[in-house]
């Protein structure tokens, strides 16, 4: 069995396409298709499902392609730490994010390329449901998500902060109080994430917990959309505290903690459990609990 095999059956399953995966890996059609039957006969297993396209795997292919992602980033892992060893941390750290997140993690990146100038990074967008699918297929190294809300499986996890929430709408929209409740948020016009964003689903939960039922005008995927709505249209908005460390509040706008009930949600850092921990999601993590995140956060949030 040849390394080589394996990176042909991840690429298949990324490309979903004979043609489009052989490009990928620089061989021919034949040539790829002739090196997974090969693998096929040393395993006395059907790995690909035939047909005259590329339909999927074998449940015996499916194992097949859990363990080349494995034995792919064990050997990756290998790479990095012997050449640490010799000249430091280098390589690449991929990160996936949740959008609400995505404003925190250039204080961990920028500490960690400081103290690392040869690490480069690649930090991705994500739902919580495709960042715990990347980590599985090890095509992260490190995942940004709630922690302590839906399920993980084959992780671990390192707290970051804890997620608050505040209503954001016009000045004249608000009462003067220093605070709002769920109820009071589902009367407004509301711009919010879509119903695939965890986020979301956090929020649906809250305001049927207050007995609330919001109609949402707008719905994105983006964090930086639903904040361009806002403040461009008549529309209000249910927004993670950390956004206001990046984005401020809009003129003529204000916001206000939710409360009856007050929630907050925690957000981590999330790896694949294994041993050897990649070196440089360990260095990420060793960085991550240099920085109290959530005094950071408090000092430019409403109280």
């Amino acid at each position: 069995m040849l390394l080589r095999q394996l990176e042909y059956l991840t690429t298949l399953a990324r490309e979903k396409h004979f043609a489009r995966a052989a490009e990928a890996c620089y061989i021919s059609q034949p040539a790829m298709s002739a090196a997974i039957r090969k693998l096929e006969a040393e395993l006395h297993v059907q790995i690909i499902q035939r047909g005259n396209r590329f339909i999927g795997f074998t449940p015996e292919g499916e194992r097949i392609l859990k363990w080349a992602y494995r034995i792919l980033a064990e050997r990756d892992a290998l790479i990095e730490d012997v050449g640490a060893m010799r000249e430091g941390l280098s390589g690449r750290l991929r990160i996936g994010c949740i959008p609400t997140a995505l404003c925190v993690v250039p204080i961990l990146t920028s500490l960690l390329c400081q103290d690392q100038p040869r690490v480069r990074v690649q930090v991705s967008s994500m739902t919580s449901i495709e960042i715990q699918r990347g980590l599985s297929q090890y095509g992260l190294d490190v995942g940004v998500t709630y922690i302590d809300n839906e399920p993980l499986t084959g992780v671990r996890t390192v707290p970051l902060y804890r997620e608050r929430y505040l209503l954001l709408a016009a000045e004249d929209d608000l009462d003067d109080g220093e605070s709002a409740t769920w109820a009071e948020a589902a009367e407004h016009p509301l711009c919010l994430l879509s119903e695939d964003m965890q986020n979301r689903r956090i929020l649906n939960s809250v305001f049927e917990q207050a007995q609330a039922k919001p109609q949402p005008a707008v719905e994105t995927n983006s964090i930086s959309a639903l904040y361009a709505h806002v403040r461009e249209g008549p529309w209000a908005t249910v927004l993670p505290h950390s956004w206001l460390l990046r984005f401020g509040v809009p003129e003529g706008m204000r916001a206000v903690p939710l409360a009856e009930p007050q929630i907050s949600k925690t957000i981590g850092l999330v790896l694949h459990d294994r041993d050897p921990e990649p070196i440089l999601a360990r260095a990420f993590v060793d960085t991550a609990r240099r920085v109290d995140l959530d005094e950071l956060l408090d000092a430019t949030t409403p109280a």
